[in-house]
């Protein structure tokens, strides 16, 4: 028996040749590799890229959603509204209207009936339409809502809408320099120019979010651990502009403009008493609805307070303004006029190369005669000069809420040189801006204060805390008496002087102001003879003045500013005094 189990023992045993592998080392093997790999994945996933898939799985369960703030509003006074204030800047939902040619089975048919209703030629439609297999083609962004529902009712199969908010401003190109634009920069909207430029940030508001869970689905789980940042929206911006001047002024200085072929023209319109600009406009000017459209972004730049030009006789009020404040000349004192003045070498005449002979500093305004404000600062000093066309504040910016002011250049003063004092004295050799100019007549016709300009009457903020802007004085430049003096003499201008046009319309008014005319500077560094640019500016009535107003054409097709800004002046004038139902102050 046991012989018999060993023999059998003996035969089951099989023996291996050497390097040669039975099934269960392979099966070993396996196993010994697969867990290699497993050890391997493990290190990487759990080690090596633990803040991979870390931050992987939180982005599968854990919620983080912007919440974004809406623009504040840029508004205007309309006495008309029931609210007493109108929006030029605000927020309007539009549609973009987008094709699933995947589910369009007649693109032919579908491109007839939206090419009308989108304005997009037909043949344009159907290269987007017909794409078999395309799920989502963008037909057309800031879609209207009336189009919109006009599309709907054409019941379109695959055609979608998606709603969008965009910046609307309702009054288009009336009010484009004031509030600027908010569009593209690069990749980010941003407000640029105007208003929406320099109140950026306070309009934007602050962005907030959401932070939690979600399920599987991508729902928020109102369980567990969850924060919400509310959004902050934007100030509203309420401006001391008066939509119906802004209007009535604006569409007259267009019309007037291209009626004269003039390059340019600028209006403003301010409360003397207060710095607060009632009206501002350029021409050309643009819709900021369609900012990208334009021709040329030159027409973005608000020439109210970015053209720095030189102003010609309409500054000779100022070298006015400092011969009386210093005693140096009254209105009766007098001087010869021989028709031409030499410094270093070089003659200077009359803007008509006359001889006046006798003449009084009234007449010197009233006839705009170039020797006799040379005379006014010969008797002032150059240095006395300086100073006061300085306090008028020229050559720095006015700081108003606008982007891109500029400050013009009176540098040429500052070396106290007689040929520089003698051309500065009538507005030539030096630069200025509209609004400087403006600024600097509002403070005579209020008693010599000069004021702050503005243009926010005040913000209000989310909360509906309003901040306002108080009226602030910033220097007496004059006195009050040379004030009164000095607008007695402006009142001669309009009277029988250059802007004699205005009182034959304005009869039953006292209105003060002064014209000029400068020639436009070549690239050669020479004057052009035959190009010139005009301003007038007056206040009234000057009893107790109510406006200020400046008008200024570049390159008008006229011989001087009496046949160009002056008649335009006297015409805006009326509107305003009938406007403010202002009584006559004159028999």
């Amino acid at each position: 028996m046991i012989r018999r189990l060993s023999r059998f023992r003996v035969k089951d045993k099989r023996e291996r040749k050497p390097g040669k592998y039975d099934r269960l080392d392979y099966l070993r093997f396996t196993f010994m590799v697969a867990g290699t790999i497993i050890m391997l994945r493990l290190f990487i996933v759990q080690i090596a890229q633990h803040g991979y898939y870390e931050a992987l799985a939180s982005n599968s369960h854990d919620l983080f959603e912007e919440l974004f703030p809406e623009r504040g509003d840029i508004l205007v006074h309309d006495r008309y509204s029931a609210t007493g204030t109108v929006p030029i800047a605000t927020n309007k939902i539009y549609y973009e209207v987008h094709a699933e040619p995947v589910h369009i089975t007649d693109p032919a048919a579908t491109a007839q009936a939206l090419a009308p209703l989108l304005t997009i030629p037909k043949d344009e439609l159907l290269l987007k339409i017909d794409k078999p297999g395309d799920p989502d083609e963008v037909l057309k962004r800031r879609v209207p809502e009336e189009v919109m529902q006009a599309i709907q009712e054409l019941n379109l199969t695959g055609v979608k809408f998606r709603e969008e908010q965009w910046r609307y401003y309702p009054e288009h190109e009336y009010t484009a320099h004031v509030t600027g634009y908010f569009g593209y920069s690069e990749t980010a909207k941003v407000g640029q120019y105007g208003l929406e430029g320099y109140f950026d940030k306070e309009l934007a508001g602050q962005a907030g979010y959401i932070t939690g869970e979600k399920d599987a689905f991508g729902r928020f789980l109102t369980i567990g651990d969850s924060f919400i940042q509310e959004a902050v929206d934007g100030d509203d911006l309420v401006l001391t502009i008066d939509k119906n001047l802004q209007y009535l002024a604006c569409s007259k200085l267009a019309a007037e403009s291209e009626r004269l072929s003039a390059k340019e023209g600028s209006l403003i319109i301010m409360q003397p008493a207060t710095g607060a600009v009632v009206a501002m406009c350029n021409y050309p000017s643009y819709d900021p609805n369609t900012y990208n459209e334009v021709e040329s972004i030159d027409v973005f730049a608000n020439s109210t307070v970015s053209d720095e030009y030189e102003p010609g006789s309409v500054f000779k009020a100022f070298t006015m303004a400092a011969g009386l404040d210093t005693g140096a000349v009254t209105p009766s004192t007098t001087y010869t006029d021989t028709g031409e003045v030499r410094v270093s070498g070089f003659p200077i005449q009359n803007f008509d190369g006359r001889t006046y002979g006798t003449q009084t500093m009234t007449t010197v305004l009233e006839k705009s005669l170039n020797l006799g404000t040379i005379f006014v600062v010969q008797q002032t000093g150059n240095e006395a000069f300086y100073n006061y066309v300085k306090n008028f504040g020229f050559g720095e910016p006015t700081h108003i809420e606008l982007s891109n002011e500029y400050s013009g250049n009176i540098s040429s003063l500052e070396e106290f040189k007689d040929v520089y004092a003698y051309t500065g004295s009538f507005g030539h050799g030096i630069t200025v801006t509209p609004l400087q100019l403006i600024t600097a007549y509002a403070a005579i016709a209020n008693q010599g204060t000069l004021m702050q300009p503005y243009i926010v009457e005040k913000r209000i903020v989310s909360s509906g805390a309003e901040i306002p802007t108080t009226p602030t004085a910033i220097r007496q430049v004059i006195t009050p008496d040379t004030a009164r003096t000095l607008t007695a003499m402006l009142v001669k201008v309009i009277d029988t002087g250059t802007a004699h046009r205005i009182h034959q319309l304005i009869p039953n008014y006292y209105l003060a102001g002064k014209t000029g005319t400068s020639l436009v500077v070549n690239s050669n560094g020479k004057y052009d003879a035959s190009r010139h640019n005009d301003t007038m500016v007056g206040y009234g009535p000057v009893s107790d003045p109510q406006f200020v107003m400046l008008i200024k054409m570049n390159e008008p097709q006229s011989q001087y500013a009496e046949g160009s800004v002056v008649p335009l002046w006297g015409d805006i004038a009326q509107d305003i005094l009938n406007y403010y139902k202002i009584p006559p102050d004159r028999e």
